[in-house]
């Protein structure tokens, strides 16, 4: 049987390229996760591990959904030869059990790890850069300008929450948490 695994890494992302894939390879059962790759319990990942037999497919889009270590790709790919799976990662083929196969398979995880290290290493230089500057924040921009949030607080004097949110479109939380912060500055 042909089964497919799809991941992506933040709840944002969307996975039905990934899915629409492994519904075109013919598999069978998709197991799908939200979160990052180097987070070694994947809960749907390991449910499809303890369900595979000899003589099953486990179909991945890429190499960096399978694993993102040389070692933990290692060891799993080891483990599904070992069990009589074969594996078909879309943009590289069918990872053969042969020492030319194991081979190729060690290089790509290879560089799949180096990848994934490297945007590691430039998104902190980036914040490292970005952290220089006075007015950096991390996290999230603002969803809404000082000057909005203060029109917001001088409405609410003569209008309830309710009313500021249809207004401005700022929720109840978000100018209560305002006017807290407002409080504790004066």
């Amino acid at each position: 049987m042909k089964y497919g695994y799809a991941r992506v890494s933040t709840i944002g992302q969307d996975l039905q390229a990934q899915i629409n894939m492994l519904k075109i390879e013919g598999c069978e059962t998709i197991y799908t996760e939200k979160f990052t790759g180097v987070k070694t319990e994947r809960k749907e990942f390991n449910k499809l591990l303890s369900i595979l037999e000899a003589g099953d497919t486990l179909v991945v889009t890429k190499l960096d959904r399978f694993a993102r270590s040389v070692r933990g790709g290692i060891e799993v790919i080891k483990n599904l030869f070992d069990l009589g799976v074969r594996v078909h990662v879309l943009n590289m083929g069918v990872i053969e059990n042969t020492p030319t196969g194991r081979l190729v398979f060690n290089i790509m995880m290879s560089f799949a790890e180096f990848e994934r290290d490297m945007i590691v290493e430039r998104t902190q230089e980036g914040k490292m850069i970005a952290r220089q500057d006075p007015n950096f924040r991390e996290g999230r921009p603002k969803k809404y300008s000082n000057k909005q949030i203060e029109h917001a607080i001088r409405l609410k004097e003569v209008h309830t929450y309710k009313q500021v949110e249809e207004l401005t479109g700022i929720s109840k939380p978000t100018l209560y948490r305002a006017m807290k912060a407002k409080e504790v500055m004066q």
